[in-house]
């Protein structure tokens, strides 16, 4: 099955992709495929997981150096092995972070390899959960724009919420095959606010879970201990749970 996340930034969404891996591996539903689709590239943090390199970098070292090439290698033979070599490996799970690139040149053909070289590394691998950028766009240049769950994330917030259905509408304008969307509300404190609920109404999104704001991950964030290793007792792993056993067979 294949999972992402998205939302806009400070909403929480790679804490949440962090906890369906947490999730997956608890329950011993592996191998699986971390994807940081995150310029920003916090997923491995909240992993703890050190990432050296990422896929922009092989990109961009590959479109300045592609002119250099000896004559008969295959170049996409080359882009696949450099972007097996910064798959980082983890026990019951791999991490590829995306990261930043896409300067100066065209990334149209690079891309396109990216996306058959995903699609074939998915395959081996029983889960795939992407924490995605804000938008769908690196799903859809990147993947081959399919999905089993779209998970939008958004806080206690009007703004958060309408995001998230432009997120959505999004969806239909690139034509991307995702079968199931939700939406789930984070970090909320005490109760979520009546304008909030009757906004996601409104705009008919599918609430599948309000997580409350939890002090434990807080915590592990200042002392930099990854969300893996949140305690059984997190609010948020209890509500993550409640909502994975709904969508997951």
């Amino acid at each position: 099955m294949k999972i992402a996340v998205s939302g806009k930034g400070g909403t929480g969404k790679t804490t949440i992709a962090a906890l369906i891996l947490r999730y997956l591996l608890k329950k011993n539903d592996k191998p699986i495929l971390a994807v940081d689709a995150d310029p920003n590239a916090n997923f491995g943090d909240a992993l703890g997981v050190k990432v050296d390199s990422t896929v922009g970098k092989v990109l961009d070292t590959f479109l300045k150096d592609k002119e250099n090439l000896p004559t008969g290698i295959v170049k996409e033979s080359l882009i696949d092995s450099k972007l097996s070599e910064i798959l980082v490996e983890e026990k019951g799970f791999d991490l590829l972070s995306m990261g930043q690139g896409e300067g100066p040149g065209c990334y149209c053909y690079p891309n396109t390899v990216i996306r058959n070289y995903i699609e074939k590394l998915a395959s081996n691998y029983k889960h795939v959960v992407i924490d995605n950028e804000a938008g769908m766009e690196h799903i859809s240049r990147r993947t081959n724009g399919s999905l089993d769950v779209l998970l939008l994330v958004s806080d206690p917030s009007l703004k958060g919420i309408r995001t998230c259905k432009k997120l959505e509408d999004l969806v239909g304008e690139l034509g991307l095959n995702i079968k199931k969307t939700y939406l789930l509300i984070n970090r909320v404190v005490h109760e979520t606010p009546s304008q909030v609920l009757e906004e996601v109404k409104k705009l008919n999104l599918n609430l599948l879970k309000i997580i409350p704001e939890d002090e434990q991950i807080i915590d592990y964030e200042l002392r930099g201990v990854p969300i893996l290793n949140l305690e059984e007792s997190s609010p948020s792993v209890t509500k993550i749970k409640e909502a994975l056993a709904w969508i997951l067979p």
